[in-house]
């Protein structure tokens, strides 16, 4: 079966995780995916397939006879899908022989346009696999568990000489809780690598240093025909606050290594009003700038409406892997070459987000992030190929080839 075989029936599953919930998964639909998995991976042949109590699956590959001693490597996706956008009822457009032009996404009245998404023309002649314009696709990241899979069910062939090759399928991802219970005794690698990226070749060891910040602000609510030197209208310091950040420190304004201040929520009235922060950092020293900043601005803001005006809560999400990366480039150099081999150029780009991978390095499993071939994630644009997706396949068995050899 092709990768993109598997993704067609894994969308079917709606696997959406909430940030709201308090429960591990956030949803117990999560546990819909997992128990399938867990067959699958059992009828292709891995004998130790299993499920735990947070839905999290494992599973190994023994090694070939011969090759017991090698290091092991393992492999990562997460199952829950972004609750940025509806996961329910996904209903794939697949066109063959993609002509290279824009999209209409059924009859939700969007488009998927090649002057939005401009990677589409390189995609010409393939099958292409969109959404129907009224769900997210859920590539991210079952298009990453599929690849796994995909070359699980090869090895497991016996073809390819190889060390021990564990899996895991993680919930919650999407939430910032996917790597909080992962058992790395279970799991069984001292390496690996998340399959959870975007276009064809993407290789990431870099990623933001992140943070939240949510303020509270008080004020002070009479009647408008007597407010004269008492009211303190909240919503309007809200404003003052915003203001004092930099302009152009904004996700729609930044690129690349460039950091941000992000406003993701905003709800007020004159006597109160909450904010709702990102902070996002490649640099250590410019991360701690921007926490340090958010503190300033409170103070500034107390002083002159009064202490107590403004509260501030910061608190640090994740960091970024690449100091916990540096010390195995292996790890990076066998990505680089099996991406080579499989013909697809490697990409080495930060990540301007976060992925398991980046918790799991600091708690003692290096392991960088690899692309699964797909685009506009998150969203009703999300699209991928099939051929992406035996690319991602050819990668990951290229790396366990390396591993094979190498190590």
């Amino acid at each position: 079966m092709r990768a993109y075989e598997r993704l067609l029936n894994y969308v079917k599953v709606w696997t959406t995780s909430d940030e709201e919930s308090t429960t591990s998964p956030t949803t117990a639909r999560q546990f819909d995916l997992a128990k399938l998995l867990v067959e699958e991976m059992k009828n292709m042949g891995i004998e130790d397939a299993m499920m735990d109590e947070y839905g999290y699956v494992y599973g190994h590959i023994p090694a070939t006879p011969g090759y017991e001693d090698l290091t092991a490597i393992g492999f990562i996706a997460h199952m829950d899908t972004a609750p940025d956008y509806s996961g329910e009822n996904v209903k794939p457009q697949i066109i063959e022989n993609y002509d290279g032009k824009d999209v209409v996404l059924g009859t939700s009245g969007r488009t998927l346009t090649v002057s939005d998404f401009p990677a589409l023309q390189q995609m010409t002649g393939r099958t292409l696999i969109t959404t129907d314009g009224t769900t997210l696709l859920g590539a991210d990241d079952k298009a990453g568990i599929a690849e796994i899979l995909t070359v699980a069910e090869e090895l497991l062939k016996g073809d390819i000489p190889h060390g021990k090759v564990c899996i895991s399928f993680t919930t919650d991802e999407e939430v910032g809780s996917g790597a909080c219970h992962m058992d790395l005794e279970r799991f069984g690698a001292p390496y690996a690598y998340t399959v959870d990226g975007g276009p064809e070749g993407e290789i990431q060891f870099e990623n933001f240093n992140a943070a939240s910040a949510q303020f509270a602000i008080h004020g002070v609510n009479v009647h408008p025909g007597e407010a004269k030197d008492i009211m303190v209208n909240s919503m309007k310091i809200a404003m003052e606050l915003q203001g004092m950040l930099p302009e152009q420190e904004a996700p729609e304004h930044t690129e690349g290594y460039e950091g941000f201040f992000h406003l993701m929520e905003m709800n007020g009235s004159v006597e109160e009003t909450t904010m709702s922060y990102l902070i996002r950092e490649f640099d250590a020293e410019k991360y701690e700038a921007r926490k340090a900043l958010m503190q300033e601005i409170t103070a500034k803001i107390n002083a002159k409406y009064g202490e107590g005006t403004v509260e501030l809560k910061l608190e640090d999400s994740y960091r970024n892997m690449r100091e916990m990366i540096e010390p195995c480039m292996q790890l990076i150099d066998f990505a680089v070459q099996a991406c080579k081999d499989a013909d697809v150029e490697p990409d080495i780009a930060p990540i301007r987000g976060g992925t398991d991978g980046a918790r799991l390095s600091f708690v003692g499993l290096p392991c960088p992030n690899l692309g699964t071939g797909g685009y506009g994630f998150h969203g009703a644009y999300e699209h991928i190929t099939a051929e992406g997706m035996d690319k991602y396949a050819a990668i990951i068995k290229n790396i366990i080839s390396q591993f094979a050899h190498q190590m």
